[in-house]
């Protein structure tokens, strides 16, 4: 399945990077954005994301999807099979843009939310059709990271859901169905769990930003990247396996080692330590940058991913190999139908002979 023609409703960073991921993919997409700079923020993200992709994807890319910015949400919805939204996590925001989505929206058009922990049954109170609306949570860069959660609330069909799980995959991306609604998901609760103890750590003088920072992405974070964390852990366990691992670790769950169920008092005084160590640690390097850096690193991992497990890929790599293919294929094809056609207009036409 694939998508004829997207809006994006909103044009923020999660907004301007589901642009890029779409409009790379040969995805004509249609952006609403009342902010006056929405163009000129876009057009960055676009130039980050097309030097990734040109990196990445070697054998060639689709031509581009057209970009065009309506006038209003009914203007931008109007002919699209999909459409994402991404405005500011506020409820009643999100009800105010969703009713006006649902109302000039094609009837089975899918309509995604890129919130990061509203409920999608909270969503929907606001929509006739909250049959066709399902949480489509990504992480930044979108137009790179391929993960994205899919979530339904309590009218969302089962059609919806495995409609949007066809979308998203036809656009490069790993949907994963969370099995239950639940505030921020899955993704969002780890990184919130991770985060609160980093904060102590940081206020307790235990290390500074980059030193943690250093901890996760020299250590733990490339296992992470291409295992998990329970494939990690069961791999630690030996030819056990988790069993072992459960057994000699377990008991650890109950030693006072975290400070994750109180939570420091988020105060001027620990955002400025943050924010200090921070400036610190990056403030040398612009934002757009650093956006660069990460690209290239992302690009990088992906590509010596797919290369591993006997050329077959493993984890991320894997899909990423198989999603540069694709890429190449529809780019070889565009090749091949406009030679044809230059072919066919250069060919001399033959003279009609005379009776």
């Amino acid at each position: 399945m694939a998508i004829s023609k997207a809006a994006c409703i909103g044009g923020g960073v999660i907004g301007a990077g589901w642009v890029a991921r779409l409009v790379l993919n040969g995805v004509d997409v249609s952006i609403f954005d009342p902010d006056p700079e929405a163009s000129r923020k876009v057009g960055e993200v676009m130039k980050n994301a097309r030097r990734a992709y040109k990196a990445m994807a070697t054998g060639g890319l689709p031509k581009e999807g057209k970009i065009t910015y309506a006038k209003s949400i009914a203007e931008a919805v109007a002919g699209a099979d999909f459409i994402q939204e991404s405005v500011p996590e506020r409820l009643d925001l999100k009800h105010k843009v969703l009713a006006e989505i649902d109302l000039h929206a094609a009837p089975d058009a899918i309509v995604g939310s890129s919130t990061s922990g509203i409920l999608p049954s909270d969503m929907q109170t606001a929509m006739k059709r909250g049959d066709r609306l399902v949480v489509a949570h990504p992480y930044n860069p979108v137009y790179l990271l391929p993960l994205v959660e899919i979530v339904g609330g309590k009218d969302t069909s089962k059609t919806a859901i495995e409609k949007a799980k066809a979308l998203y995959a036809s656009i490069g991306m790993k949907p994963v169905v969370i099995r239950k609604e639940i505030e921020a998901f899955v993704g969002d609760r780890l990184l919130e769990a991770a985060w609160r103890e980093s904060l102590w750590l940081i206020k307790d003088g235990i290390c500074t930003v980059e030193e943690l920072d250093d901890i996760m992405r020299y250590g733990f974070g490339l296992r992470w990247a291409q295992m998990g964390m329970f494939q990690v852990y069961r791999v630690a366990g030996g030819e056990a396996g988790m069993r072992h691992f459960m057994a000699q670790f377990g008991p650890c769950l109950s030693w006072p080692w975290t400070k994750l169920m109180d939570v420091p008092e988020f105060n001027d005084e620990l955002v400025d330590l943050i924010a200090t160590q921070s400036d610190d640690q990056s403030g040398q390097w612009p934002i757009r940058e650093l956006e660069k850096i990460r690209d290239e690193n992302l690009v990088a991992i992906m590509e010596a991913l797919s290369r591993t497990n006997k050329g077959k890929g493993w984890g991320a790599g894997a899909l990423h190999r198989d999603y540069v293919k694709k890429l190449g294929k529809v780019a070889a094809k565009k090749q091949i139908s406009k030679a044809a056609a230059k072919a066919k207009a250069e060919k001399p036409r033959k003279k009609k002979k005379k009776d």
